[in-house]
């Protein structure tokens, strides 16, 4: 199993919900919906007239970790462009980790992935409660990538050329990271409690023409997992976990934690963080 960030195990996820939502709803920016289903991304992606972006960003705090001992979890917040499809072969996106170890303590990280490649820690700290913003542009195969930790002064930058690129769709996302075996296949991490998280000044850029996730008109993602849960909904079974976004406001929106009692079913896994680098 690839091992996510600081060493934390995947935690085979217990009592998973039946019904997998087809994927079609998933794969062009032409069939989909105003609304739709993740097992791992929540938030949401906009489409361009011209099928292409040149850059995105957005700001966030980055959330704290509620965490259980015995219980490993993980979350990602991310800016990125592309990889809005099951069969996406490219995606650039960098942000922030919050994950729970066995022992319960929270940890917190920073990172770049531009698929297909794996993912890459940064040696830049963030700490529940910094603020960050984050961005990424590409023109032609290159690639640029930053990161800035408002609250200590500190950034990251880098550009990359690529052997593949995706520029289809802008997003702003909560993800529940994957673990990924050394020998090939993903498995969807447990999602951790991360509480709320909040994107502001949310924008993208096509056609020479800048406009905050409202003006795009984006897709709003709803993440569920089916897991037994325990803990803010007072009861302990098989249920589900949630993100769910607000409705966006100009630039800005948030991202929710939440447990719920039932059965519910889980969308397709879209390509996305890997669980930090080994």
């Amino acid at each position: 199993m690839r091992i996510p960030t600081r060493g934390f195990a995947a935690v085979a996820r217990a009592g998973l919900i039946a019904g997998v939502l087809g994927a079609a709803a998933l794969v062009t920016p032409a069939s989909a919906a105003a609304t739709t289903v993740s097992s791992n991304w929540a938030g949401y992606v906009a489409h361009s007239p011209s099928g292409r972006f040149t850059s995105v960003s957005a700001e966030w705090t980055a959330p704290a970790a509620s965490c259980t001992a015995g219980r490993e979890t993980h979350s990602a917040v991310w800016v990125g462009l592309g990889g809005y499809s099951t069969g996406a072969k490219a995606l650039e996106q960098i942000g922030t980790e919050a994950d729970c170890g066995a022992s319960g303590q929270p940890a917190y990280s920073t990172w770049v992935e531009l698929l297909p490649a794996g993912a890459q820690n940064l040696r830049l700290a963030v700490r529940a409660g910094d603020r960050v913003v984050a961005s990424v542009t590409v023109i032609g195969r290159h690639a640029t990538l930053r990161l800035r930790n408002l609250t200590t002064g500190r950034s990251y930058s880098t550009t990359r050329r690529l052997s593949a690129v995706d520029v289809s769709t802008a997003d702003w996302i909560v993800e529940a990271p994957s673990g990924c075996a050394a020998a090939g296949g993903c498995q969807t991490l447990d999602l951790a409690n991360f509480g709320s998280v909040s994107f502001a000044n949310a924008t993208a850029t096509s056609s020479g023409r800048t406009r905050t996730v409202a003006d795009w008109g984006g897709t709003e993602l709803l993440l569920r997992q089916g897991r037994v849960v325990s803990g803010a909904a007072a009861f302990r079974g098989l249920g589900v976990v949630s993100a769910t976004p607000s409705p966006y406001d100009g630039g800005s929106f948030s991202v929710a934690y939440g447990e719920s009692e039932g059965r519910a079913p889980e969308g397709p896994v879209l390509p996305g963080f890997r669980g930090g680098a080994e």
